[in-house]
C-alpha cells in the first residue's frame, strides 16, 4: 500500500457504451501507486430475463490485483444465478427485499468462492477489494458497496443519494472490527475461526440502496474508488460532471478529466471512475463550450506571456503565477484550477522543448 513510483504513470484506459436508455464512459489510471489493482464491469443489458436491467462497478484491490480482477470477472454472474434474481419477473417491479437478499447472497457467494481459490487458499495471495456496484432496472436503482469505494446519484443539478464508506473509523465498522478481535488502530484483518463471514474483521456483506427511478430529473450515476474520493467530495463531483457534460458530451473524456484533475488535487492512488448518464443529463451547450474555450486560451496567453518574461520559470511556479494572474476568473466548479493543470503542462512543454527532447 505505500509503494510509490518516482513519477506518476498517467495512461489510461476507456471505456464506453450505451443501452437501455443509459450511456456511459470510464476511466482508470495507475497513478502513482507501482502497481495498478483497479478494474471495473459495465453491461447493458444482463443475461436471463434481464434484458432491461444494467449493471456497474468499481473495484479497488489492496495487496495486489487478483480479487479485484476476480470480481470484474465473476460478481455479476453471482449475483444473476441467486434464486431471487432467477425468479424476477422482467415485466414487474422487482420486489425490493427479493433484490437485496439476491445481491447479498450473490456478494456472500462470490467471497465463498475466492476463499477457495488455492493461492488465497494456501495464503500466498492476500490481496482484497473494495466494490462498489450500481444495477438499474426500468423502475429502481439499486447501489451496493463494500468497503470505501462510493458511488452517487445526481438528480436535477444535486446529489440525491451517496453510498456510506466503509472505513474503520466510522462508528458502525469500528464496532464491528472490534466485536470481531481487530484492532482499528493497528487495521490488521485476519480470518476470525468462531465468525461468520459477515462479523469478519473485513465483511464481504454489502450495504445497499435502493431509490425508485424519476425520469424526469435523473441526470447520472457515478461509480469511483476512493483514489477520487479522497480529494473531491460527492458535490465537487457533481458540479464538475455536470459542467464538464455541458462542453463534451464524451463521457470517457470527461472521466479522463476528473482522473486528471484527481491526480493535481493530490490524488496519490490509483484511479478509477464510471458515469452511466440518463436522458435527463446535461446536453452540450455552445455557450459552455465557447467560456471554455476562452478560459483555456487565456491560461495559454498568461503561460506564454510569463515564461517570456522568465523563461526558466519552473511548474509549480508558474502555477502559482496562474492561480494569482486568473484569481477572477470562473473555473470549473468542482475541479477548480486542477482541472486545467494539463493544459499548463502542456504549453511549458511546448514552450521548453528542445530539437532533442522532440525526437524522443
Amino acid at each position: 500500500m505505500g509503494a510509490f513510483l518516482d513519477k506518476p504513470k498517467t495512461d489510461k484506459v476507456n471505456e464506453s457504451g450505451h443501452g437501455n436508455g443509459l450511456v456511459y464512459g470510464l476511466s482508470s489510471m495507475q497513478g502513482w501507486r507501482i502497481e495498478m489493482e483497479d478494474a471495473h464491469c459495465a453491461v447493458t443489458g444482463l443475461p436471463g430475463n434481464l434484458s432491461k436491467w444494467s449493471f456497474f462497478a468499481v473495484f479497488d484491490g489492496h495487496a495486489g490485483a487478483r480479487i479485484s480482477a476476480y470480481c470484474a470477472e465473476q460478481l455479476l454472474n453471482a449475483i444473476v444465478e441467486t434464486d431471487d434474481f432467477c425468479n424476477l419477473d422482467p415485466e414487474d417491479a422487482p420486489p425490493l427485499d427479493d433484490v437485496k437478499r439476491g445481491i447479498t447472497e450473490g456478494f456472500l457467494n462470490l467471497d465463498c468462492r475466492m476463499r477457495q481459490i488455492p493461492e488465497v487458499e494456501i495464503g500466498e495471495d492476500k490481496s482484497g477489494s473494495t466494490a462498489v456496484c450500481v444495477l438499474i432496472s426500468p423502475s429502481h436503482i439499486f447501489f451496493a458497496n463494500c468497503g470505501d469505494s462510493r458511488g452517487v446519484l445526481v438528480r436535477g443539478g444535486s446529489v440525491a443519494l451517496a453510498t456510506t464508506d466503509h472505513k474503520p473509523v466510522n462508528p458502525g465498522e469500528r464496532d464491528r472490527i472490534q466485536k470481531a478481535g481487530g484492532s482499528v488502530m493497528i487495521q490488521r484483518y485476519k480470518n476470525v475461526s468462531n465468525r461468520g463471514p459477515t462479523e469478519q474483521l473485513v465483511s464481504p456483506e454489502p450495504e445497499i440502496f435502493a431509490i425508485d427511478r424519476d425520469q424526469a430529473a435523473d441526470q447520472f450515476v457515478v461509480l469511483a474508488c476512493d483514489g477520487i474520493w479522497d480529494v473531491m467530495s460527492n458535490e465537487e463531483l457533481c458540479n464538475f460532471v455536470l459542467h464538464r457534460t455541458r462542453v463534451s458530451d464524451n463521457l470517457s473524456h470527461v472521466c479522463n478529466e476528473v482522473v486528471d484533475t484527481c491526480l493535481h488535487k493530490g490524488s496519490r492512488d490509483n484511479m478509477s471512475v464510471i458515469i452511466i448518464a440518463f436522458d435527463n443529463a446535461p446536453k452540450v451547450d455552445p455557450e459552455a463550450v465557447e467560456a471554455d474555450k476562452q478560459l483555456n486560451e487565456k491560461i495559454v496567453k498568461t503561460v506564454k506571456d510569463k515564461m517570456e518574461a522568465s523563461p526558466n520559470l519552473d511548474l509549480m511556479q508558474l502555477f502559482s503565477h496562474v492561480k494569482e494572474k486568473l484569481q477572477d476568473e470562473a473555473m470549473p466548479p468542482g475541479g477548480g484550477l486542477a482541472s486545467k493543470i494539463p493544459i499548463i503542462e502542456e504549453t511549458h512543454k511546448s514552450l521548453t522543448a528542445t530539437p532533442d527532447s522532440e525526437n524522443n
